[in-house]
């Protein structure tokens, strides 16, 4: 039973965010969502309080590393004008989930992110920059900075049909509950400019979330234990662009859908230490296209992977503290995105 606790603790560090990516390329693919992973088995409350930080400041052409010279003078196709010059998106997230399981067969986490976001874009360059490239502003050019609540999310699982409950389904729901009002300033200085909608703090939408995991040990191993989780998420109702961005910039009465996101998790731990519990996991996300009258139908989604080292430790029987280090080993983006070299995750967890 030991060893079976422990791989339900080190479990809850692979869950992939269902609502925490703002673009393909952010790559945030961790959750705490222990009850996915056994922590149903116990009855109860665990409270999970994590820390992300990704600075996305490498530009990438589909799987290639590109220049911001060599990106100011590619033509975006769905415009036929020239692409959009990103300089860096630093964000940060402190996400509070809360978990309660009936200890039988079904449990439900809320999550709640408040998100802290710098952005900085070079914009487009054409003819009123007279050849010039970055890091001359182009046109569009601005910066901003967004903090504030994102969309809470409220998934459900049912781990009932099998007697060693380590597989389970998942069902939940992402809603409209971030800030859309974030505006920036043109870095020319005549102005307020509307911020992105895919760099908002909400997005919007209304979306469903389904998935399926399995966890368990490797034949004739009381150490090595595996774990997998797919989840896919999609938008199901949109709202406009509120007022605030129409004044900024954006047509009345457009229209924003965040693409929609698969998520595929593989991974292993090691259990022969009292405290320590090392992992190793594959983070795999696919996101399509955004798309509306207002989103940037061609330099969004993408196909990106993860190799993931992490460490928990447990402090306590009720108190765990762990961290994460996702590496990206494949990054195919739509377009010309911004990725990051890396992504870190560390956080606490407390059961009452």
């Amino acid at each position: 039973m030991l060893k079976l606790n422990k791989l339900i603790i080190a479990m809850g560090l692979v869950i992939p965010s269902a609502g925490a990516m703002a673009c393909a390329s952010c790559g945030c693919s961790l959750n705490t969502d222990i009850g996915t992973q056994g922590m149903g088995m116990n009855e109860g409350w665990t409270l999970d309080i994590r820390y992300d930080t990704l600075n996305q400041n490498k530009l990438r052409y589909g799987r290639n590393g590109i220049s911001q010279s060599q990106a100011a003078a590619t033509t975006n196709s769905k415009t036929g004008g020239p692409a959009e010059v990103e300089n860096y998106t630093q964000n940060n997230y402190l996400t509070a989930s809360l978990d309660y399981n009936d200890g039988v067969s079904w449990g439900v986490t809320a999550s709640l992110p408040y998100i802290m976001r710098n952005h900085n874009t070079f914009g487009n360059y054409g003819e009123d920059t007279n050849g010039a490239m970055p890091p001359t502003p182009g046109t569009g050019a601005y910066s901003s900075k967004t903090a504030g609540i994102g969309d809470i999310k409220m998934i459900g699982r049912y781990f009932g049909l099998a007697e060693q409950k380590d597989w389970g389904f998942q069902y939940g729901i992402k809603l409209p509950t971030g800030s859309r009002n974030q505006t920036g300033s043109l870095s020319n200085g005549s102005g307020q400019v509307a911020v992105d909608p895919a760099l908002q703090a909400g997005s919007g939408s209304t979306d469903l979330i389904a998935g399926i995991y399995k966890f368990g040990f490797f034949n004739d191993s009381d150490n090595w234990a595996y774990f997998a989780q797919a989840q896919y998420q999609a938008a199901v109702m949109v709202q406009s662009i509120p007022g605030s961005l129409v004044s900024a910039g954006y047509s009345a009465g457009g229209t924003y859908r965040p693409g929609n996101a698969a998520n595929l998790n593989l991974g292993v731990n090691y259990q022969a230490f009292e405290k320590w519990v090392p992992t190793l996991q594959l983070n795999v996300i696919n996101k399509t296209a955004d798309s509306g009258t207002a989103a940037d139908t061609w330099a969004t989604g993408g196909t990106l992977a993860y190799l993931t080292p992490g460490l928990l430790y447990r402090l306590t029987d009720k108190t765990q503290v762990y961290a994460n280090v996702q590496l990206p080993v494949y990054q195919n983006v739509n377009g010309i995105q911004l990725v990051p070299s890396y992504i870190a995750s560390m956080g606490v967890r407390v059961s009452f």
